[in-house]
C-alpha cells in the first residue's frame, strides 16, 4: 500500500484496485486529492492484473464536495479540475465502482456519478447542495442525475439542495447495490469496501459494456409542460436568489445531447459565480466556520462538563432559553421568585411544545419527555448541582448584582455563571462574584427558542475553558455563536443604536415611519426599525437612553421616541407606538397621532421638513451600521468583519442575499461609503458619529475591503 498525505491510498485486492480518498475531515476535493485520484486511476489502468477499480472514502464521508479552503484561490481552477477527474473516470476502460458511506455531497456526488457503478450503505447521504451557495452543480450533476433517476426527482433534489439517504434510490441506476440489506437486485453483504470489491470483480468478469450515465436518456412524461410549471413555481419562491431558477434551466438542458447540456451547465455555473447573491452565500458559509476560531483560544482547550443547566427567570426570554436546552436533552432547573410566575412560564413552554405537536413536529411522548427535564423551583439552593446558570432577569445593574451575589454563594466550584444581558458591562457583573473567571455573557435573541444567534461575551477575566465550553454548547443547541468583547450593547445592539439614531434623524428632517420602514424592507430587511421598535417595546430603548445619560451625568437629548413613551405609547403591547394596532392584529397601521407628535417636534426645533428619497434612507441607515461596525472591529470587540455580518444576518433580519452589512459595504465599495459618510458629517448640526471610522478610511484609501 502507498499513501500520499491529503491525497489517496492505493491497494490491490486480487483483480480489484481500491483507491481510498484521504483528505480529512470530509474528503474535500482539493487539488491534491483530485491529482491523487487521477494518478491512482492511471496506475490501475496501467496494471494488467487489475480488472476493476473501487473508489471509496471514509466512514464519515465519501466526499463532502469542494474543499472550502481553496475557495477563491488559484488552486480551485488548477488542473486536474473536478470535471477533468470525472471525465477520466467516465472514460476508464475498466469498471469503476464508487463505494459510498457517510456524506456524498456536491462535487462528491458528481464524482460518484462519473463512476460506472455505485454501491452504498443505506444511510449514506446523497445530495447536491450547491444552490445553498447561490450556485448549481457545475461538474455534470445537472446532466447525469436526471439520466439516472428521472427529470422531476433530480430537479427536486437539485433545487432544494436537501440530501437524501441512499436507500431512497434502491432499484434506480443511481444506486446499483446497498450494503447489508436485500432491497435491490444486488446485495452487498458485510463490510462496504469488501462487498464493493466483490461486486467490482463480478461486473469485470461479466465483461458487459460499461454503463455510463452520459449514455442514458432522460425520462419525463410531458417534459415541456413540467418544466414550465417548475419555472413558474421556483421563480415565484426563490426571489431574490437567481440560482434556483438557473438550476431549472440547467436540468432542462439534460434533454439535449449530453455534451451540449454539459456546456449549458458550465455557462450557467460560471455566470452564477459572479453574482452578488452567490458571493453573499459563500461568504456566510465561510463566516460560520471562521466564527468558531477565536483569537487567543487554543484549539483543543479542555471543556467543562454541562450535564445540568440553571435558568433564572421563566418569562419570555427565560422560557425560550430553557427550551433550547430541553430540545438538546439537557435538564434545566428553572427559578422564579413567585409561584404564579413560575406556573405561567411552565404553561407557556408547554403551550409552545403542544403547538409544535399540532404541526406534526413533535410526538406527545416527546412533549412529555422535554417537560420532564424541567425542575421548577423558587429557591436558589436548587442550583447547587448546576454546571451552568444563565440569568434572564430585568435589565438593570442593581438586579443583576443581587442575582450574581446569590449565585456566587450557592453555585458549586467550576460552575459557569452567565448573564443574558443585552447591554450591561459583563466585567462589572463578574466583579459581583469571587470567581470572575467563571463569568461571561450568553446573549440570546428573542424568541430565544427560535432565533439562531448567540452572542458570547468574553469578559476580561473569562477563563479559556469557559469560553470554549460555551462555544461547544452553542453548537449543541444549534446556535450560530459569535464572540464579542465587552462594550455597551456588544456587537449587535451597539450597532443597532446607530442604525436607530440614523432612522430617528430621518424622522426629524422629513420622513415618516412608514416610508423609512418601507424603504429598508424593500432593501431586504425583515422589518424596518420602527416596526421593530414597536414589536420589542419602545420603553426598552427609552430606559437605555435614560441609563446612558445618568451614567454620563448629562441631560438626555429629547427625541420623538421619548415623546411617544411619555404618552404611554410603547408599541404593540399598548396598542400604539410609532403605529397603531387593532385588537388581535399585529399589522402596523399609520397613525395620525404619531404624525402630529412628529410635526410638533419639528416645529419646536425649528426644522423645516424636506422630501427624502428611499435611496437616501437606505444609505444613511445601512452606512451608519457599517461605520459603527468598523469602530467595533478597530477596538477588537469583534474579531473579524464576517462575525459582524453573522450577528446581523442571524439576529437582526439583515437580508441574506446581501451577506451582512460589512460585505454589503465591500460590494458597494468602501470609497463610496466614506464619501457618503463625509457628506452626512458635513451637514449643519450633524452628530460626530457620522465621521467615517479611521479603519474604514484606511481600508478605502488602500483599495482594500473588510472581507
Amino acid at each position: 500500500m502507498s499513501t500520499t498525505p491529503s491525497s489517496t491510498a492505493y491497494a490491490v485486492h486480487g483483480p480489484v484496485a481500491v483507491v481510498t480518498l484521504n483528505n480529512p475531515p470530509v474528503n474535500g476535493l482539493g487539488h491534491a486529492l483530485r491529482s491523487g485520484i487521477v494518478a491512482a486511476l492511471d496506475q490501475a489502468l496501467a496494471d494488467p492484473q487489475v480488472q476493476a477499480i473501487v473508489l471509496t472514502g471514509s466512514a464519515r464521508a465519501f466526499s463532502g464536495g469542494a474543499d472550502v479552503r481553496e475557495f477563491g484561490t488559484p488552486k480551485a481552477g488548477q488542473e486536474p479540475t473536478l470535471p477533468s477527474v470525472i471525465r477520466a473516470l467516465d472514460a476508464s476502460t475498466k469498471p469503476v465502482v464508487a463505494a459510498i458511506a457517510g456524506v456524498c455531497l456536491g462535487g462528491g456526488l458528481e464524482l460518484a456519478l462519473g463512476c460506472h457503478y455505485r454501491v452504498a450503505l443505506p444511510g449514506a447521504s446523497l445530495g447536491l447542495p450547491e444552490v445553498k451557495l447561490g450556485l448549481l452543480p457545475g461538474a455534470g450533476g445537472t446532466q447525469r442525475l436526471p439520466r439516472l433517476i428521472g427529470l422531476e426527482p433530480a430537479l427536486n433534489m437539485i433545487v432544494s439542495g436537501q440530501p437524501v439517504p441512499a436507500k431512497a434510490f434502491a432499484g434506480t441506476p443511481l444506486v446499483h447495490a446497498l450494503a447489508g440489506t436485500p432491497l435491490v437486485h444486488a446485495l452487498i453483504e458485510g463490510d462496504l469496501v469488501e462487498g464493493a470489491v466483490a461486486y467490482a470483480a463480478q461486473v469485470a468478469a461479466r465483461g458487459e459494456p460499461l454503463p455510463r450515465a452520459r449514455d442514458r436518456k432522460v425520462k419525463q412524461p410531458n417534459a415541456d409542460a413540467f418544466l414550465q410549471f417548475a419555472r413558474n413555481t421556483v421563480g415565484a419562491a426563490s426571489k431574490p436568489f437567481p440560482a434556483p431558477l438557473q438550476c431549472v434551466e440547467a436540468v432542462a438542458a439534460s434533454l439535449k445531447p449530453f455534451d451540449e447540456g454539459l456546456q449549458t451547465e458550465r455557462t450557467l455555473f460560471q455566470a452564477l459565480m459572479q453574482t452578488p447573491e452567490s458571493r453573499a452565500l459563500r461568504h456566510v458559509f465561510q463566516a460560520e466556520r471562521a466564527a468558531a476560531k477565536v483569537p487567543g483560544l487554543p484549539e483543543g482547550t479542555p471543556l467543562r462538563t454541562i450535564a445540568q443547566v440553571g435558568v433564572i427567570g421563566a418569562g419570555t426570554m427565560g422560557g425560550g432559553i430553557t427550551m433550547n436546552f430541553l430540545n438538546a436533552g439537557i435538564p434545566v432547573v428553572l427559578l422564579e421568585m413567585k409561584q404564579e410566575a413560575l406556573d405561567r412560564g411552565l404553561a407557556t413552554i408547554r403551550k409552545n411544545y403542544e403547538n409544535s405537536m399540532k404541526k406534526g413536529k413533535l410526538t406527545p411522548e416527546q412533549v412529555e419527555q422535554r417537560m420532564g427535564l424541567i425542575t421548577p423551583t423558587l429557591d436558589y439552593a436548587a442550583f447547587a448541582d448546576a454546571d451552568l446558570v444563565i440569568e434572564a432577569v430585568f435589565e438593570e445593574m442593581g438586579v443583576k448584582e443581587a442575582v450574581f451575589r446569590q449565585l456566587d454563594a450557592v453555585a458549586k466550584p467550576g460552575a459557569i455563571l452567565a448573564s443574558n444581558t443585552s447591554y450591561l458591562d459583563i466585567d462589572r457583573i463578574a466583579g459581583f462574584t469571587q470567581r470572575p473567571q467563571d463569568v461571561l455573557g450568553l446573549h440570546f435573541f428573542s424568541p430565544a427558542n427560535v432565533m439562531r444567534l448567540l452572542e458570547i461575551v468574553r469578559g476580561a477575566q473569562t477563563a479559556p475553558d469557559v469560553l470554549a465550553t460555551s462555544l461547544a454548547l452553542a453548537k449543541q443547541i444549534k446556535k450560530v455563536a459569535v464572540v464579542s468583547g465587552v462594550c455597551d450593547g456588544f456587537i449587535g445592539n451597539r450597532m443597532l443604536a446607530r442604525y436607530g439614531a440614523a432612522a430617528q434623524g430621518l424622522i426629524n428632517v422629513g420622513a415618516l415611519p412608514q416610508q423609512i420602514d418601507g424603504a429598508l424592507q424593500k432593501f431586504g430587511m425583515a422589518m424596518g426599525p420602527f416596526r421593530m421598535g414597536d414589536l420589542a417595546g419602545l420603553d426598552i430603548g427609552w430606559a437605555t437612553r435614560k441609563r446612558k445619560a445618568a451614567e454620563a451625568g448629562t441631560e438626555m437629548k429629547p427625541i420623538v421616541a421619548d415623546t411617544l413613551c411619555e404618552a404611554g405609547r410603547f408599541g404593540q403591547k399598548t396598542g400604539a407606538g410609532w403605529y397603531r394596532y387593532e385588537a388581535g392584529n399585529r399589522n402596523p397601521l399609520p397613525d395620525s397621532v404619531t404624525e402630529q407628535l412628529i410635526a410638533e417636534y419639528r416645529a419646536a426645533h425649528s426644522i423645516t421638513p424636506r422630501k427624502i428619497g428611499d435611496e437616501e434612507i437606505v444609505e444613511r441607515c445601512i452606512f451608519a451600521l457599517v461605520n459603527e461596525g468598523a469602530r467595533i472591529l478597530e477596538e477588537g470587540i469583534a474579531a473579524r468583519a464576517s462575525d459582524i455580518d453573522l450577528v446581523y444576518l442571524n439576529g437582526y433580519g439583515f437580508p441574506l442575499h446581501r451577506g451582512g452589512p460589512m460585505l454589503y459595504a465591500d460590494t458597494v465599495g468602501l470609497p463610496q461609503v466614506v464619501r457618503s459618510l463625509r457628506r452626512f458629517a458635513a451637514e449643519p448640526g450633524a452628530d460626530a458619529s457620522w465621521q467615517p471610522a479611521p479603519l474604514l478610511v484606511r481600508l478605502a484609501d488602500a483599495g482594500q475591503s473588510f472581507n
